[in-house]
């Protein structure tokens, strides 16, 4: 796998700023090949933002209390949900999931959904326009690639779980926001040359790697994690 660019100079905590518990995160790749090449949706951060401004990602965000209590119109393939479990409890692994789902909607407008088996049911507001569609979220179109905890000499952090899914199992048309600008699809090796997180670079080659020969998904295989211990990065297999 292609090793990615550096991290741009970020914020560092101050000395006598207290250690910041990494909040819980979820991105989604959504992915399509296009004439044999895999591309990626990605979108800017806005210089407003204080984590990562003006860098390239994909979509997604903090998780929303009513992202524990959601109904789903699919629950997680088992493998994919055995694996998230590896590192917090189902309830939360499920959380996440949904996550990455909303977040995906409110800043794509596509959306993974199936029939919602409960329609007219009452919905928490950041998921009304969700079911609004129609439908409710589809965790089993979802696959599990990597999970990265932001270093502690970071003032903001995050334990980020990204998965990624074929857009083909995706509706709607793109509309962003206003969080993420530029929102296009990019081909693998292009996004690789965009101004991007570290972590971006890496989880774009492992969504490389997944999809390179037949495309044939294993869920089941090992995830990986990016985390700091003892003063130096890491990457090891959850």
């Amino acid at each position: 796998m292609r090793e990615p660019p550096a991290d741009p100079t970020g914020p560092v905590r101050k000395p006598d700023q207290p250690l910041v518990r990494p909040k819980d995160a979820a991105t989604l790749v959504l992915y399509r090949r296009t004439g044999g090449a895999v591309e990626v949706l990605m979108g800017e951060r806005h210089a407003k933002h204080r984590f990562m401004p003006n860098r390239y990602v994909f979509p997604g965000g903090r998780v929303d209390r009513a992202d524990w209590h959601v109904r789903a119109g699919a629950e997680l393939h088992p493998a994919v949900s055995d694996r998230l479990s590896q590192s917090c409890p189902p309830k939360r692994a499920r959380a996440l999931a949904l996550a990455a789902i909303r977040e995906t909607f409110e800043e794509t407008g596509l959306l993974l959904g199936t029939e919602d088996p409960k329609p007219g049911q009452r919905t928490p507001p950041s998921w009304q326009p969700f079911f609004a569609k129609g439908m409710a979220p589809a965790l089993d179109c979802l696959d599990y690639v990597a999970r990265a905890v932001t270093p502690p000499y970071r003032p903001m952090r995050f334990n980020a779980r990204f998965f990624m899914a074929d857009a083909s199992l995706a509706s709607g048309e793109i509309k962003g926001s206003g969080e993420l600008l530029d929102l296009r699809w990019v081909p693998i090796a292009e996004a690789r040359e965009l101004p991007i997180p570290r972590i971006t670079g890496l989880v774009l080659g492992h969504v490389d790697d997944v999809l390179n020969g037949t495309g044939t998904v294993d869920r089941g295989r090992p995830v990986h994690l990016y985390d700091y211990l003892h003063g130096r990065h890491r990457q090891v297999h959850e």
